[in-house]
């Protein structure tokens, strides 16, 4: 799945169009490679976090062959490419798939900005002026969420050699695909199988006296 943006609708119709056909899948990239940024993280996260608790079956039917309740949980390994341009929410994005234990971060350190801009300063030409109001904090990294003017170090740093991306190489995502290979050899991702026949709960019924 590749994000552009995190902004509006275009970026979250380009998430549910490349996420929802495939939320079944074992394996999953998340690309956020030159993501300017913008605010749908949150919504993102939300949809990563949901768990398989629950699983249906039809009568003769495959183990958990009718999905799983919560709805659309991923079960799969999650990879998450970011870049030196990735930016904003795409780093913020990027710090809580990893904060939250949801996956690797593959690619090279991001941007470095997570302060959050408001747009209603607002000029007599009729344009606007931006500045950075909004601050992150948790009391792990404090204040810019060891973002804002550092940037989010990938568990796996690999760059990509301006030749051979000119040539179509993509070493990160090739990185990406080793990593989430490997990760399947070590953790395979499979449905849990069914308890059998279920256990006869009627109660017998008692013969009559004298027959």
């Amino acid at each position: 799945v590749h994000l552009r943006d995190m902004s509006g609708a275009p970026a979250t119709n380009a998430f549910a169009r490349g996420f929802y056909p495939d939320h079944d899948k074992q394996a999953l990239i998340v690309d956020v490679r030159h993501n300017a940024g913008g605010n749908i993280h949150s919504w993102l996260l939300d949809i990563l976090q949901r768990k398989a608790w629950m699983y249906w079956q039809f009568r003769g039917d495959t183990d958990g062959g009718l999905m799983w309740d919560e709805h659309f949980a991923f079960r799969g390994h999650l990879v998450v490419l970011i870049d030196e341009k990735t930016g904003s929410d795409g780093e913020i994005f990027a710090r809580g798939v990893s904060e939250l234990g949801l996956g690797k971060i593959v690619g090279k350190r991001s941007w470095g900005g997570s302060i959050g801009l408001k747009f209603d300063n607002n000029l007599v030409d009729g344009g606007i002026a931006t500045a950075p109001e909004i601050g992150v904090y948790n009391d792990k990294y404090g204040w810019g969420m060891g973002i804002e003017q550092m940037g989010v170090v990938p568990d796996v740093e690999v760059d990509n050699n301006p030749r051979d991306a000119y040539e179509g190489e993509d070493t990160q995502l090739e990185v990406a695909i080793s990593v989430l290979k490997e990760w399947l050899k070590n953790e395979e991702v499979v449905l849990p199988k069914n308890p059998g026949r279920p256990k006869n709960m009627s109660k017998k019924r008692k013969d009559s006296e004298g027959c």
